[in-house]
């Protein structure tokens, strides 16, 4: 029981991990033990980032802009380069956009799912030769990033994420469904309102967004790591397919 939650001798590799959501796993693996290799579009802040995280533990930046096929099979390519397998996948790199209906644009909504629904499905079939190899002693795990505005419906006009990300935490169930069979755990975590560069508004006006949660604030970097720790070590290893709701309590307000 002491190791339950320990990721010591574990490698993750984590998309949007130099900021916001992706940071606050980041740091809370490398809290628990985990080598951390992060990616982000700009290779300046990944590298920052990293630098700075060295300070909890070893953290590596590989930037790569993963929206594209392409880039998500280079960013595979340059972590295989540095190791055999590869422990912990966290899908979590992702864009909004927000128009009204009648003038939403074509590049909004590719910009958004190639991002948030695309990406997370071929990066993961770019690393599964790791995964596997990982997933031949113990279970690897994959964790999607979703949000609540996956499963109950946000009153702004972001269609093209809304869609992306309800069709992600669908993506996961299929995804678990057929990776189980290679001990990878797939799983998912749907955040509610956290202070990031995309969710400004619980970052700029954190008392009236906190108003509108049950739990009466805003997530912090501790409520995002325990959920992604739970998921990524042995506690979550009997978690497959499941999106895991850390929101305060918004959810059941909007349903």
């Amino acid at each position: 029981m002491n190791d339950l939650f320990s990721l010591t001798g574990r490698t993750a590799l984590i998309t949007g991990g130099s900021r916001g959501i992706g940071r606050m796993i980041a740091e809370g693996f490398l809290a628990h033990g985990a080598r951390v290799y992060i990616s982000a579009r700009k290779a300046a802040a990944c590298d920052e980032a990293a630098a700075e995280m060295c300070a909890l533990g070893p953290c590596v930046s590989l930037p790569a802009d993963v929206s594209t096929v392409g880039g998500a099979r280079a960013l595979a390519a340059a972590f295989a380069a540095r190791e055999q397998q590869l422990d912990i996948l966290v899908n979590n790199a992702g864009a909004a956009w927000g128009a009204p209906f009648d003038e939403f644009p074509e590049s909004g909504w590719d910009k958004v799912v190639d991002l948030n629904l695309k990406a997370p499905f071929f990066l993961t079939q770019a690393l599964s030769a790791q995964l596997r190899l990982a997933g031949a002693t113990r279970p690897a795990k994959v964790i999607n990033i979703a949000s609540i505005d996956g499963i109950a419906v946000n009153p702004l006009e972001t269609y093209s994420y809304a869609a992306s990300k309800a069709g992600l935490i669908h993506l996961t169930r299929r995804m678990a469904l057929r990776l189980i069979q290679d001990n990878i755990v797939v799983s998912a975590i749907a955040p509610g309102a956290f202070a990031s560069d995309m969710n400004r508004d619980a970052r700029d006006n954190a008392a009236e967004v906190s108003a509108r949660i049950p739990a009466g604030r805003v997530g912090t970097s501790e409520d995002m790591a325990g959920a992604a720790i739970y998921l990524a070590s042995r506690a979550g290893d009997y978690v497959v397919g499941a999106t895991l709701v850390v929101d305060g309590g918004v959810m059941h307000v909007r349903s």
